[in-house]
């Protein structure tokens, strides 16, 4: 059983990897399509609704994509003032009780926001600009789906915590995604 779960988490997080370049790459393009449009403004005084509302949803997307792979990383902000002192045995229980309480939230947040973009798409919501981009529940789609990524590497995170052959089990463990995605030869 821990052989295919050991293998799930490594699938997950290859795959997360996969989806933080992709968020790196929106930043590069959101980047580029801020720096054409302030260029654009203030030097042609031409602007754009459509084009001001994509930098936002690219925005959006790239967080939302990007939460996963921080994750998995270790770039979550952490606060370790007590966490550093404890044995390690205590914050492999410390983080397996994170990841309990990260996928209770991302189940929430899913769950609750499902009929939140459902009424968008129904509605056929779109932007109240003239000029605007239509589809908004594409963006608000970016909701559950983000969630659902942290839900996956939470998950992922939670096997390297309790697999039994980890290295340090009952003695240590990876005290954040980053350690475990270096044990699984990510980092």
């Amino acid at each position: 059983m821990w052989t295919s779960l050991r293998a799930g988490a490594a699938f997950i997080e290859r795959r997360t990897d996969d989806i933080g370049k992709l968020a790196a790459l929106l930043g590069l393009a959101m980047i580029a399509l801020v720096a054409v449009n302030v260029v654009l403004r203030y030097s042609l005084s031409f602007g754009s609704v459509w084009a001001q509302e994509l930098e936002w949803h690219l925005l959006a997307a790239l967080i939302q994509l990007g939460m996963a792979h921080a994750l998995l990383r270790g770039g979550e902000v952490r606060v370790d003032l007590l966490y550093q002192h404890y044995p390690p045995a205590i914050k492999r229980w410390v983080d397996v009780l994170a990841a309990g309480l990260m996928i209770a939230v991302c189940v929430l947040f899913i769950t609750l926001s499902l009929g939140y973009v459902e009424q968008a798409r129904a509605i056929g919501e779109a932007s109240p600009d003239p000029g605007g981009l239509p589809h908004r529940w594409l963006v608000k789609a970016l909701i559950p789906l983000g969630f659902g990524l942290v839900l996956l590497q939470q998950l992922a995170l939670m096997v390297r915590l309790l697999d039994p052959a980890s290295p340090g089990h009952g003695a240590g463990s990876p005290s954040s995604g980053a350690a475990a995605g270096k044990e699984a030869g990510h980092a």
